[in-house]
């Protein structure tokens, strides 16, 4: 299996998240992380974000939604910013103090530039591999494993086709590797006695 998986078990997922908060400490990698799993955007619509867009300077608090336009579908995407994104992304901002025009994700070198999509695909590859042993792990893992996992608990398959703007419920069911996991169970539940 040579492609992007999503993180299928709870207890990796929990290792991979854990990687950049507490076993490597990296408040901006973590948040990455983070806010790639909680909004199920694709890593180039993340990195083009800055700071205005989440948070309200003037209120001096998060916004409630995200407001974006997807670079590859050019529609309009809203997003709710969960507690724990918020919590996460407090805690980053903490380290940076930007300015609203800043970019959120970037270059600790350069605040003015946004991080590139290679290096946020490193930052992806040292966690999966040091955590999961595993190199099929990328950016786009982070929207697939929101998918699966949402899937998992039960959310309607036509509001997760709305989500990643697919046109086919059997489209959603391959990009998320249902498909195997629905033909393995029955396989692995059947009983003939």
């Amino acid at each position: 299996m040579g492609t992007t998986q999503p993180i299928r078990e709870k207890d990796d997922l929990k290792k991979f998240l854990d990687y950049y908060h507490n076993y490597h400490p990296n408040a901006r990698n973590y948040a990455l992380i983070t806010f790639g799993l909680h909004t199920a955007l694709r890593i180039g619509d993340i990195l083009n974000l800055k700071w205005e867009e989440v948070y309200d300077f003037d209120l001096k608090c998060f916004r409630q939604h995200l407001f974006i336009r997807e670079k590859k579908t050019g529609k309009q995407n809203i997003v709710a910013m969960n507690c724990h994104l918020v919590e996460t992304l407090n805690l980053y901002k903490k380290t940076r103090k930007p300015n609203p025009t800043d970019y959120i994700f970037t270059k600790t070198t350069d605040y003015t530039r946004p991080l590139s999509r290679s290096q946020a695909f490193r930052i992806m590859k040292k966690a999966a591999v040091e955590t999961l042993h595993t190199t099929h792990v990328s950016c786009h893992s982070l929207r697939k494993t929101f998918g699966y996992h949402a899937w998992k608990q039960g959310v309607p398959p036509a509001l997760l086709m709305d989500i990643f703007n697919h046109s086919s419920y059997s489209i959603t069911k391959k990009y998320l590797g249902i498909d195997q996991d629905e033909r393995d169970s029955i396989f692995m539940e059947i009983d003939f006695l």
